[in-house]
């Protein structure tokens, strides 16, 4: 009966029973497989696709490829879980066909532009500056040549590229090999050359596509450069980024920046100054920064702010006993915003990063300042917006603006060493990613007052504190890449900052390259600390795991068990070094075919 039925289908056809085996198929089942008799064999087996899914197949489409062909899957009307399921293989080769090959053709606008240009215009000899550019626009238009697809000159650091999906896929594929051929270019200048490009495809227009490219490139000038990035209706890609930012050397940004903050405090009616949720030294530092700003210009003032961690108790306490801060919670700032509050957003660009998502939202004019990278989800839409990820920390750009808001020096003793602090703790004591410009920050806030003693006081620990990162660097794992690892299982309210200054002191060992820790915190969620000496990019690392930070420090608080996390940021690092050994070996076939055709 059931196979006097399924043969009267005038289409490939079979039942698939409630165990997920096939019980009968008619003769046109043998072109969708390389053989007719495939009773009592698994659905998934033959397909991928589990009995579970067939339910659902009518309501949502599947697609099987199989000899060479197409087919949607469709099954009888309604099918139940405790019956069997009649599925039918629909054919639609060539309906895919021509929807692959109009994906295909699909236009695609790519931006791109030589990234600091200005810097390396004002730093380099008069040869170079003729020289680098010229090679620079070779290499791209030989690279682009290779995917026929034109590239057009917009300036003297930018250009336009057009191309098609399927030619943009075996860009990807390519790995935008463009990017490391500009940065092997050598020329007397003080860091290496780079571009970034920002690529755009959207399924509705052009002007969607061209607006989605210039979101792209704001996105990767503002993750450092050195990188492509793409957007898509469904989403962002990124590609490249091994190079570290290049400090500016030019402050016309700051001033710009500087004399656009102070109009907009001035015509606020009040302004309200937050940074992220569990602020740490720079965050509270940069907040008590712009504090001081609008205090000068007599702004009515308020810092946001909720739960702390211990380690920023002694500065808090000390803030709250001069009397001279207004700090109160997120909910109270709610009910005071008008269509005039400003909101100064400090230490990070995110959403859900921020101390109050309901607050940036109440608040129509908004100011941000921060060092770290952009992401896909980094707020677009601030009035005026100071991100820099060559900065050292918030506070370094906090000082730099105030040089630029008054001619006289107005901030006190408390608030240089605040600032001071917070350029400190994310420098790791000037270690790491700073430039001059951190240390001129530096050098003006001791000028108005900062004392290094009394800075010291905002970094002590807990006796007990300093025992768990004892024990965790003593029990650290070093592999023979110069990976090191830690696990320190102690959850606290301070975990995050003693498992930061773990991977901190992990780096001061010899040979290692890059240090992981991970940790619980006071609520048991999974936390992880990176940091490298620059030739591991520990932010994209990180980025996999639903994190994000520089390239040399990040972080990442995966919703999974600790266990997991510690499997799956081993294998990310293994794919990563096994790139590297791929890459290596290629380089080394290259010098080889380069002799061989030498000589």
């Amino acid at each position: 009966m059931e196979t006097n039925y399924i043969n009267q289908i005038p289409m490939a056809a079979c039942i698939v029973d409630t165990n997920g085996y096939v019980t009968a198929a008619n003769a046109l089942i043998k072109n969708v497989f390389v053989y007719e008799d495939i009773s009592g064999s698994k659905f998934f087996t033959l397909t991928g696709v589990k009995r579970a899914e067939l339910l659902d197949v009518n309501k949502n489409e599947r697609v099987i490829e199989k000899n060479d062909r197409v087919f949607r899957l469709k099954t009888n009307e309604n099918p139940k879980e405790d019956e069997d399921i009649v599925v039918f293989f629909d054919e639609a080769t060539a309906r895919y066909s021509y929807m692959t090959k109009m994906e295909s053709d699909r236009a695609v606008i790519a931006f791109i532009n030589i990234d600091n240009y200005d810097e390396f215009m004002a730093s380099t000899s008069e040869d170079s500056k003729r020289t680098v550019p010229a090679q620079v626009d070779s290499m791209l238009h030989k690279w682009a040549d290779r995917f026929e697809s034109p590239v057009v000159s917009t300036g003297e650091d930018s250009y336009v590229m057009y191309t098609s999906r399927g030619r943009l896929d075996e860009m990807i594929e390519d790995n935008f090999s463009v990017l490391d051929d500009v940065r092997s270019i050598e020329g007397q200048i003080d860091f290496p050359a780079s571009i970034s490009m920002g690529i755009g495809i959207s399924a509705a227009n052009l002007r969607e596509s061209s607006d989605l490219a210039e979101s792209a490139l704001e996105l990767a000038l503002g993750r450092g450069g050195d990188q492509a990035v793409v957007k898509t209706d469904e989403g962002t890609h990124y590609y490249g980024g091994t190079m570290q930012t290049v400090e500016k050397g030019n402050r016309g940004k700051s001033r710009v920046i500087a004399h656009a903050m102070r109009a907009l405090i001035k015509d606020a009616d009040k302004v309200l100054i937050m940074g992220h949720k569990f602020p740490d030294l720079d965050a509270f530092g940069s907040a008590i920064g712009a504090y001081s700003i609008c205090k000068f210009l007599e702004k009515e003032t308020y810092i946001v702010l909720d739960k702390r961690h211990e380690a920023l108790d002694t500065i808090y306490e000390q803030a709250e006993s001069t009397g001279d801060y207004e700090i109160i919670k997120p909910e109270k700032a709610l009910k005071m915003v008008t269509r005039k509050t400003l909101l100064i957003i400090v230490d990070t660009n995110r959403p859900q990063l921020v101390e109050s998502e309901e607050l940036v939202e109440a608040c129509r004019n908004r100011i941000i300042i921060d060092h770290h990278r952009m992401t896909e989800d980094s707020y677009h839409n601030a009035a005026v917006a100071y991100i820099e990820s060559y900065a050292s920390s918030a506070s370094e750009l906090m000082a730099e603006l105030m040089q630029h808001i008054a001619q006289k020096r107005f901030i006190n003793k408390f608030e240089a060493e605040a600032m001071l602090a917070g350029i400190m703790v994310d420098s790791n004591n000037f270690s790491g990613r700073t430039g001059v410009r951190t240390f001129e920050a530096a050098s003006w806030l001791k000028r108005a007052g900062a004392d290094t003693t009394e800075v010291k006081r905002f970094f002590q620990m807990k006796g007990e504190d300093i025992m768990i990162k004892a024990r965790a660097i003593g029990n650290a794992e070093i592999t023979e890449q110069g990976i090191a690892f830690a696990i320190n299982n102690v959850g606290g309210e301070n975990s995050q900052i003693i498992n930061a200054q773990i991977a901190d002191e992990l780096l001061m060992i010899k040979d290692v390259q890059a240090s992981f820790v991970l940790g619980l915190t006071d609520k048991g969620k999974t936390i992880v600390c990176a940091r490298s000496i620059g030739d591991i990019n520990v932010q994209s690392l990180m980025e996999k795991m639903g994190g994000g930070g520089h390239f040399t420090s990040a972080a990442a608080q995966p919703d999974k068990p600790l266990d997991e996390v510690s499997a799956e940021l081993r294998r990310l690092i293994k794919e990563i070094q096994e790139k590297d050994d791929e890459f290596e070996d290629e380089s080394k076939i290259d010098v080889i075919n380069r002799r061989d055709t030498l000589y």
